[in-house]
């Protein structure tokens, strides 16, 4: 069985950068916003720091009480970044979304691959690019933002051998995305999860670009 991470596993100072605040104007909009969020969240540990980013990302600070961390995930991530690990994401949103600068893993999107796969099993495209992407997936980090199905068939692989680095699992909706992420917190894999229906590609979104964040200070 998973277990939780403790929400304050360590201490941050109140610095604060933003590498994708390319003006003075955007990076006091980004500031504000930040400073906001500490005061309504906290600011303890790296784990405050995501619940900070995801709930600026949604404009709700109830999304700080809905973040799952289980298995220590932020240093997995940090550690995966370090070593130059791929970043796989279920859709372009979420790919195009991840800060570019800061490191130099490959951002890869699973509706890239295994089309035919798709085809031919009666399956979604994003399973199916996990599928192909499977030789890719150990040591990688995964962001999945939309996808419950892709959820499901990573849990699937995972409970095969298939060990990703961390898995970010915010699926959306009504259909399976609350039950993906019950089973992802199951596997004893880091993982950042959002409780019952709500998420979407800005809580995944935000999530792995604070750990960039993290680990340009």
């Amino acid at each position: 069985m998973a277990k939780e991470s403790s929400p304050h596993a360590g201490t941050t100072e109140n610095t604060y950068i933003d590498l994708g605040a390319v003006t003075p104007e955007a990076f006091a909009i980004s500031a504000k916003s930040r400073t906001l969020a500490r005061s309504v969240i906290g600011n303890e540990s790296d784990e405050d720091r995501v619940r900070q980013r995801c709930s600026v990302a949604v404009g709700d600070f109830e999304m700080a009480d809905l973040l799952r961390f289980m298995n220590d995930p932020v240093p997995a991530g940090i550690q995966a970044l370090k070593a130059g690990a791929p970043i796989i994401t279920d859709i372009r949103m979420v790919q195009v979304g991840i800060q570019k600068k800061g490191h130099q893993s490959e951002v890869i999107c699973a509706l890239d691959h295994g089309l035919t796969t798709a085809q031919e099993k009666g399956i979604t495209r994003t399973s199916a690019g996990f599928l192909a992407l499977r030789e890719r997936l150990p040591g990688s980090i995964v962001a999945i933002g939309n996808a419950p199905s892709a959820l499901l068939t990573l849990c699937d692989l995972i409970k095969q051998g298939v060990r990703p680095a961390l898995v970010i699992g915010a699926p959306v909706g009504f259909v399976n995305a609350a039950e993906s992420k019950v089973l992802l917190r199951t596997v004893d894999i880091p993982s950042i999860s959002t409780e019952g229906t709500r998420g979407g590609t800005p809580v995944a979104v935000a999530a792995i670009n604070e750990i960039i964040t993290i680990i340009n200070e």
